[in-house]
């Protein structure tokens, strides 16, 4: 019997059978039949783990320039074009996308992508899955005798 594959990408997996999440770690594994009440959940965006430690060091680079940089209104200009984009652009990571659900009687993360594009791909392979999977009988299409 051949497996019926919903979604390929780099980070996911749905099957007929298999959701399978590849994270930064080792690959996790959730059988469909076991996944009941599965939801979207948008994360909210945080501020990333090292911006406090790139604020230091840009506030280090700062003092060091002012003694370089003649004229205090550019070192004042200089430095603010670019620090407040720098700062911008490391200080919060982006909201994520999470599917959570309820597996074999525990909370799980299924899933979780800031792409909301992928993470769309994502759910609707799962959500397809989960309705095929849960219309016949035995999860396989095969008719009752």
């Amino acid at each position: 019997m051949r497996t019926r594959i919903y979604y390929r990408g780099p980070d996911a997996l749905v099957s007929d059978d298999q959701f399978v999440w590849h994270p930064r770690t080792a690959p996790l594994v959730f059988a469909i039949t076991d996944l009941h009440n599965v939801g979207l959940v948008q994360a909210p965006a945080r501020i990333r783990p090292y911006a406090p430690a790139f604020a230091v060091v840009a506030l280090a680079a700062a003092a060091a320039g002012w003694a370089l940089l003649p004229d205090p209104l550019v070192y004042i200009l200089v430095f603010l074009g670019l620090a407040i984009p720098g700062v911008v652009m490391v200080w919060r990571e982006p909201g994520r996308w999470e599917l959570h659900a309820q597996y074999r009687g525990a909370a799980v993360v299924l899933y979780s992508s800031p792409d909301a594009r992928v993470f769309n791909q994502v759910s609707r392979a799962l959500r397809r899955a989960m309705e095929d999977t849960r219309r016949t009988p035995w999860g396989y299409g095969l008719a009752a005798a």
